[in-house]
């Protein structure tokens, strides 16, 4: 059985979330959580609730039993983009540029190997 978990409008863009999303894919859920807890970005600690949350759902679906992290995989793991804020700031000569603030929704899935 598998569990999905969505995090939404997490403001950090999608480029630097699938690079630390590259490190977990595939992992069981405790070899991920330890991973991420000594990866140095800032993408880590949305990730890491987004799995504990697809762990948690998961213990929901299968009432009652004792789920084990080390049993427990990450098979599908990807970032969309979200909407973009638009800023703009002062530029040389009296121009404005522009500045596009991203923001990234996280699916995470996870599945008990029997």
């Amino acid at each position: 059985m598998e569990a999905v978990a969505k995090t939404k409008y997490v403001r950090i863009s999608p480029r630097k979330m699938r690079q630390v999303l590259q490190l977990v894919k595939g992992k069981s859920v405790e070899e991920a959580l330890d991973l991420l807890h000594f990866t140095n970005k800032r993408a880590a600690e949305p990730i890491s609730k987004t799995i504990k949350s697809a762990f948690a759902n998961l213990g929901i679906k299968e009432e009652g039993k004792r789920l084990d992290m080390r049993d427990v995989f990450i098979t599908k793991a990807f970032v969309d983009g979200g909407p973009t804020l638009k800023r703009f700031r002062p530029m040389s000569m009296g121009r404005a540029g522009r500045i596009r603030k991203r923001t990234s929704h996280l699916t995470i899935v996870v599945e008990h190997s029997s």
